[in-house]
């Protein structure tokens, strides 16, 4: 084989790893859209039980094809502070289960019988699916088709570096060279630092399977090379964990070990193989002996039984392993403030799964909808008493709820721009930049209301006895209109909207009977004009915070037409 043959075998499989890599990356964001509904209730059921995060972790990895996203999202979630360490640890050993399903599709699809391989007819499902893609008008049938392209490109990938791989086990030269590679710990090495390269364990297995069936490696070297894709894998979360906190980086940790450890462990356990079989036995053989005659069969079934049995060693050791990540990086004294306002429930991490994102997106708004209505709240209270002893807390509410605004909305920017994202997602992304700005105002108008019992406290007059007590009316009768308007906008309720509308016509209505009361008051000289004008400003405030809150419920009416 001359040059122009070896660079022509190279470049082969250069074009094959990049139509693989595509491939993965089409079926991971399509599957993610197309899913997204099961993905955010799958991961918002995250709990203490450890064999209920494992199964977590390997469903949705199944499900997204993508252990990286599955390991970065689950860092977000610990940045976020949603789950613990212990329940991140264990969706982690699931998503290395999960993985393996790429192997066995990759596997399954390098069947041949007497006719058509399997490889041609899986290859076939790109072009199906991407007339499905071009041509269909549904965008759950373009998803589907993307998905479907995605399968098809997965073999054609596949196919490019079969075909490659058969150049290169024609020369002698490449022989030779492979098979003076026979240390374990170098080809574990090898395996880790493509892998890292690349940033896929699952091309790093493919290849591996192509060269195992073109006979340019053994089974044995094979295996060695896939252990090693274990641990270059968790390149992606260690990246994920750097800018992120403590436990995030904990996290990031913990992959690695956990990776490490099944290595580790699979090797000493090789080694008392060899030792006490005198060189004769190893995992190939114990492989080729149980699936004889399909060496993608046998790496692929390894690559599985590694994974299983690492999590069933580490899963009683997780409690010891958090424990271990924890002193491995101590809590120090940071200089930035841990009071600092915050998102709680979102991260740039989970731009990695979309669907889970917009949940969690839903959950934020959410918690400034009640920082917005305590800091409301405060300020009727303020204004009935002029005591100012909850002032300081107020205005640190004011701050965070600032300061969401404004993250908030580069984060769903960001989010907006994923191209994993459910019509009905993106549809929702666009109504919560008036939603954000509905609860902003919300913010505002309470500071204003604050404002005037400050005004009042200088002059020394405050609100009279039936004053007050409508303003007491008018907080319970917004309250009410505040529990409608937040299950309408979680729940999708429009039985909800309908109620939190008929509220809304109430404090219309109390609020002028509140200007027709003060006028009598200020008749009767049971209060002064300017205070008075403090009250009607006040019942202003309130109806326009009213307006605002059903505004926010009204935003699920766009959903329906998605």
């Amino acid at each position: 084989m001359g040059s122009t043959a070896v660079l022509s075998a190279i470049l082969t499989l250069l074009a094959g790893i990049g139509i693989f890599l595509i491939a993965c990356q089409m079926m991971s964001s399509n599957l993610e859209a197309a899913s997204s509904e099961k993905l955010k209730h799958l991961f918002a059921k995250a709990s203490k039980n450890k064999l209920l995060g494992v199964g977590i972790g390997t469903l949705g990895t199944a499900a997204i094809q993508s252990s990286g996203a599955t390991t970065v999202m689950t860092i977000g979630f610990v940045n976020a502070g949603i789950i613990s360490l212990s329940q991140a640890a264990t969706i982690i050993y699931g998503a290395n289960i999960g993985t393996t399903i790429t192997a066995q599709i990759v596997a399954l699809g390098m069947f041949s019988g007497g006719g058509l391989s399997t490889t041609v007819i899986f290859s076939a499902c790109a072009g199906l699916g991407a007339f499905m893609s071009l041509f269909s008008k549904k965008s759950n049938l373009k998803t589907w088709g993307g998905i479907l392209a995605g399968f098809g490109m997965l073999f054609v990938g596949l196919s490019l570096m079969s075909g490659s791989m058969k150049d290169f086990a024609a020369l002698e030269s490449v022989k030779i060279f492979l098979a003076s590679i026979g240390n374990p710990i170098l080809l574990v090495i090898i395996g880790a630092i493509f892998t890292a390269i690349i940033q896929s364990s699952s091309v790093m297995t493919s290849i591996a399977l192509a060269m195992v069936v073109s006979g340019l490696i053994t089974l044995d070297q094979g295996i060695f090379l896939t252990m090693g894709s274990n641990i270059g894998s968790c390149v992606v979360a260690i990246i994920a964990g750097i800018t992120s906190s403590k436990n995030a980086k904990r996290t990031a940790l913990i992959h690695l070990i956990f990776n490490c450890s099944g290595v580790v462990l699979f090797m000493l356990v090789s080694y008392l193989m060899q030792a006490f079989s005198g060189g004769r036995l190893g995992y190939g053989l114990i492989f080729e002996g149980a699936f004889p005659g399909a060496p993608q069969t046998q790496l692929a079934m390894f690559h599985t039984f590694f994974n299983l049995i690492t999590v069933i060693c580490m899963l009683p050791l997780t409690d010891l392993l958090v424990r271990l990540v924890v002193r491995m990086i101590p809590e120090v004294p940071e200089l930035a403030d841990p009071n600092a306002p915050r998102l709680h429930f979102v991260d740039n991490n989970m731009l990695k799964t979309p669907p889970v994102a917009v949940e969690q997106t839903k959950k934020e708004i959410v918690r400034m909808s009640t920082l917005a209505m305590d800091n409301f709240n405060r300020a009727l209270r303020i204004v009935s008493t002029l005591t100012f002893t909850e002032k300081e807390q107020f205005e640190k509410t004011e701050n965070e709820i600032n300061y969401i605004n404004r993250a908030l909305v580069d984060f769903v920017v960001k989010l907006s721009e994923q191209k994993s994202i459910s019509e009905h997602d993106h549809v929702y992304l666009a109504t919560t930049y008036r939603t954000i700005r509905d609860l902003e105002r919300i913010g505002d108008y309470a500071e204003n209301i604050l404002e005037y019992s400050e005004s009042m406290a200088e002059d020394g007059k405050g609100f009279s006895d039936d004053a007050i007590m409508e303003i007491n009316t008018l907080q319970k009768l917004v309250s009410e209109l505040y529990s409608f308007a937040v299950k309408a906008y979680e729940d999708e309720d429009f039985e909800a909207l309908k109620q939190a509308n008929a509220v809304e016509e109430k404090i219309d209505d109390f609020t002028k009977m509140m200007e027709d009361n003060h006028i009598s008051r200020l008749s009767a000289g049971v209060c002064t004009p300017k205070v008075g004008s403090q009250y009607l400003s006040l019942s202003s405030n309130v109806e326009r915070i009213a307006d605002h809150l059903v505004n926010v419920a009204k935003s699920i009416r766009s959903l329906q037409i998605a």
